[in-house]
């Protein structure tokens, strides 16, 4: 038991802060951006190049987070902002170009072949009958940690109060006195950070590789969706439950159903459990479970 829940918190940050920044954005550009995923791929590439040529892990980790809140927002100025005028689709079509660029670039510069960080963050730390490394422990704390400081943003400055204002209603906010503009780039500036920590996060406890983006298209776009898109901590919510479903089929002997014993499904279909939930809540919850934050301020 104790093994699981390690399991699902360690799965739980892997794609809670993508999902969360995702989430964030969406509430006031109003378009799914395909590309986001592949900010915490190229995180996660900076973060490795920094390291190379000298810098501590921690300074390296900070400069990829402030250089893809930058580049979220650039994109989100000379090209998201100009797709969006032809509609949410196209903008949608124009991120996935986009998405397609960023890996040919990585793929051309670094290659196919994973990399690991050498932070010598690695050893193994005994926790009742299982042990967890620091790795683990580190991404664990810094995915629970930055949505609980982002909450604490969202609901306790006046900063997420003018946010949640121009989700509810961007014309009734601007006349208000609200800086649309400024807090759209600041958010931007916010969500690009979080996927680039959420993306060095994740190398670090697996390996740095160009497919790091692509596999997490699919949990990070379903923990949204389940979460009420447009609601970020509905999406940190969407992030654990999906990480139970994936980490129970993966966990569970289904033996009994052959007469034997370590019958497990592969971990190939471990996406499959993430939309059979996702189905199945939408069937019942249109907008997503948690969608009431997405309907006021």
């Amino acid at each position: 038991m104790l093994q699981f829940i390690i399991d699902t918190l360690i799965r739980t940050s892997d794609i809670m802060l993508v999902a969360v920044g995702l989430s964030v954005v969406y509430s006031l550009v109003k378009f799914p951006n395909i590309a986001h995923v592949q900010y915490a791929m190229l995180g996660a590439f900076v973060t490795l190049a920094l390291t190379r040529i000298g810098m501590p892990f921690a300074l390296a980790l900070f400069g990829s987070c402030v250089g893809m809140g930058v580049l979220a927002v650039l994109l989100n100025i000379l090209v998201f902002k100009r797709l969006l005028r032809s509609g949410s689709s196209i903008a949608m079509i124009g991120s996935l170009a986009v998405s397609m660029i960023f890996i040919a670039v990585i793929l051309g510069v670094a290659g196919s072949r994973p990399f690991q960080y050498s932070s010598g963050l690695s050893n193994p730390i005994p926790i009742g009958s299982t042990t967890v490394s620091v790795d683990q422990l580190t991404s664990i704390a810094c995915g629970f940690g930055c949505v609980g400081l982002l909450a604490l943003l969202l609901f306790k400055t006046n900063v997420g109060r003018s946010m949640r204002a121009m989700s509810s209603n961007s014309a009734l906010a601007a006349a208000t006195g609200v800086d649309g503009a400024r807090i759209v780039n600041g958010i931007t500036f916010l969500s690009g950070a979080l996927a680039a920590l959420g993306g060095t996060m994740l190398g670090l406890t697996e390996s740095v590789h160009i497919g790091l983006g692509t596999n997490l298209l699919l949990p990070v776009f379903a923990a949204a969706i389940l979460g009420g898109l447009g609601n970020p901590l509905g999406a940190a919510a969407g992030a654990l439950l999906i990480s139970i479903a994936e980490t129970l089929v993966t966990n569970l002997d289904f033996g009994w159903m052959f007469g034997r014993t370590d019958v497990y499904v592969p971990i190939t279909y471990i996406s499959a459990a993430s939309f059979l939930i996702l189905l199945v809540a939408l069937l019942f919850k249109p907008y997503g479970i948690f969608d009431r934050e997405v309907r006021r301020v």
